[in-house]
């Protein structure tokens, strides 16, 4: 992984010291995801800027930015390309010649010999890219099908920008860092801000699985980024690709082509000239992806964990179990409260724009822990997605038919009763069940507040498109969920906490082609006997004994709650005090100190809704107050 920054001079105004030297700021502004070192290239008025984390190929010929055989393309990329090797074995096989072993020299000729759109789709791997064709005076601009890396693109002024975080747009003077209301309003109905949106008006992040081609003469002719995003389109139909039809097959035949699919992703993740290991917290996914890894090495895998003091969140002793029994090497962690709060203070640097996921916290530590030791982390993202394992899937495979049919407005009479319940999954599961069909109980389930308006004095919350119906609301809410939550929160979750280590992660669950499978499987092999990930339970007692891993699915998360009320309460006043809410004019204060005062009091649990504030607040303070572009990303302990 590394970070990727760059701008067009739309104007023609500067010259190449000046170009050089607004580019420098952007990519010091990330040096937290390449601190290997970096680079730049600088023509045509086209400023490509690279910060490297050198993982395969650690000489000086993969360097970025990279420039083609043919002096045709240039790009700075961010990612992996995990079947690199094989597409090489095909381009040498026509006659292409490498200078050095990386992947990104692969994409390259690939590009030459293909061209993009050919390319991308024969790219297995986690990316986002900047590429320009010197020959078109084209700039594409693409990112990975899952979304696993980030693009942020806009104006700064005359300035076309791009970036892998919105910090380094701080670096041009042209950038006005306006708030975006709409992202505002969607930031505290979900606790994230999904794509297009950024927090900031006329950045937007490149969606999933899209590519973006702008020639230089359009860039002239308009000065909206809005404009662009419409021409964005995508190379990878995820949609047709769920819609197809559920393969007919036995049991023993679905698991050995998981495994075999599965084995194939996990040893192309292990590609790396640098220490790797893996996260272990003795859960179904993270269990299969260490045991498939420690099926392939010849020595004991490097795995990690943390737990914590509170017996509530601690699962320490099930990865323990886990890691004996397979023979890594393990290394765990206990996190005191006090650790585990003390990056809270730099969560505003680490993620840019309001980002209110708590499980933020704990994934901080544990990159932190296996950075120690590694440069690479194979993760078990995906699972839940992919298979079925997220306990809202069996919400709505059981519960929703039970309850779609009481009348509507029964329903809906009974979600008014939410207000009166201070329990916060009680409260969750009246909101619900006032939904009128799948799409609308999708949103309901994101959705902490339904009426955005009721706290922020201003403006509203636009509508999410989600895919179509996908035959069953399991499927269904599968693929909302990898078109709009594994992007936009899980993923950004893990990319953001391991960078600002300087970690690579990888998910072989999140492997395309293994999606691709999975979406084949009929729902029976996904949920069975009131347990989800069916197919996946089955193929880790292949590895793993199940008493090691059946047990109920829990978050990895923190005692929230009751931080709120003790440590964290000083803080939270602060920040959400009658005063500057009244000051500020963005919050409506008597609804804000409301809840407070009930959680403070025992008698509610606001946790997930006074978190989402919490971090708008703190995001506000760094950002919106007193911007700068030293970015300081913590390194405690």
């Amino acid at each position: 992984m590394c970070g990727i920054a760059g701008f067009i001079d739309v104007k023609k105004t500067r010259d190449v010291d000046s170009l050089r030297a607004h580019l420098k700021v952007m990519t010091d502004s990330l040096r937290h995801r390449g601190p290997d070192g970096d680079g730049s290239w600088v023509q045509d008025h086209v400023a490509l800027g690279h910060r490297r984390l050198a993982i395969v190929d650690l000489s000086d010929s993969g360097r970025q930015p990279m420039v083609s055989s043919s002096g045709r393309y240039v790009i700075i990329f961010n990612g992996e390309i995990y079947n690199f090797q094989d597409i090489r074995a095909e381009l040498e096989s026509r006659g292409v010649r490498f200078k050095g072993a990386s992947d990104t020299e692969v994409m390259l000729e690939s590009f030459e010999v293909w061209g993009v759109e050919e390319s991308l789709r024969r790219f297995a791997g986690m990316f986002a890219c900047a590429l320009y064709d010197l020959k078109d005076r084209v700039l594409h601009l693409f990112r990975d099908r899952l979304g696993k890396k980030p693009l942020y693109f806009g104006y700064a002024g005359d300035d076309f920008a791009f970036a892998s975080e919105l910090k380094s747009f701080f670096a041009l003077p042209g950038f006005a860092a306006v708030e975006e209301e709409q992202a505002r309003h969607l930031f505290i109905r979900h606790n994230f801000i999904p794509a297009p949106w950024s927090i900031y008006k006329g950045v937007f992040k490149l969606p999933q699985a899209h590519s973006l081609c702008l020639h230089l003469d359009d860039l002239a002719a308009t000065r909206n980024a809005a404009d662009f995003l419409r021409r964005a389109v995508p190379y990878w139909d995820r949609q047709g690709l769920s819609s197809q039809p559920v393969a007919m097959k036995t049991e023993k035949e679905t698991l050995e082509e998981l495994d075999a699919l599965l084995q194939l992703a996990t040893c192309q993740r292990m590609i790396a000239d640098v220490p790797l290991g893996a996260f272990l917290s003795g859960g179904i996914d993270s269990s299969l992806t260490v045991a498939l890894m420690q099926k392939q090495s010849p020595r004991p895998v490097k795995t990690f964990s943390i737990g914590f003091s509170e017996a509530s969140h601690n699962e320490s002793e099930y990865a323990r179990a886990v890691a004996r029994h397979l023979g890594t090497d393990h290394t765990e962690f206990t996190v005191t409260p006090e650790e585990a709060r003390s990056v809270i203070p730099h969560l505003p640097d680490i993620y840019d724009e309001p980002f209110a996921d708590a499980s933020q916290i704990p994934t901080w530590h544990v990159c932190r822990l296996a950075r120690q030791q590694v440069t690479v982390a194979l993760s078990g993202d995906g699972g839940d997605e992919g298979f079925g394992g997220y306990n809202r899937y069996l919400l709505a495979r059981y519960v929703f038919p039970a309850f779609s049919v009481v009348p509507l407005a029964l329903r809906q009479s009974l979600e008014r009763w939410q207000t009166l319940t201070g329990h916060q999954n009680a409260r969750r599961l009246l909101e619900v069940c006032g939904a009128a069909d799948p799409s609308d109980f999708y949103r309901r389930i994101f959705s902490y507040w339904q009426d955005t308006s009721l706290v922020l004095q201003q403006g509203a919350a636009p509508d999410i498109a989600l895919p179509d119906y996908q035959g069953s609301i399991v499927r269904h809410m599968m693929m909302a969920d990898t078109a709009f939550y594994l992007p936009d929160d899980i993923l950004v979750k893990v990319d953001r906490a391991s960078m600002a280590v300087s970690l690579e992660t990888r998910a072989p669950l999140l492997d395309h082609r293994v999606l691709e499978f999975a979406w084949t499987l009929p729902d029976h092999m996904r949920i069975k006997n009131g347990k989800g990930k069916w197919i996946l339970r089955r193929l880790l007692a292949r590895y793993v004994p199940d008493e090691l891993f059946e047990r109920p699915k829990r978050g990895f998360g923190v005692p929230l709650g009751a931080w709120l009320r003790g440590p964290l309460a000083p803080w939270m006043q602060d920040l959400l005090g009658y005063e500057p809410l009244r000051q500020q004019g963005l919050f409506r204060p008597a609804i804000v100190q409301t809840m407070v005062s009930q959680h403070l009091a025992g008698s509610h649990d606001w946790s997930y809704r006074l978190w989402g504030l919490l971090m708008y607040q703190s995001w506000h303070r760094r950002w919106m107050v007193k911007p700068d572009v030293s970015h300081k990303i913590a390194r405690t302990g």
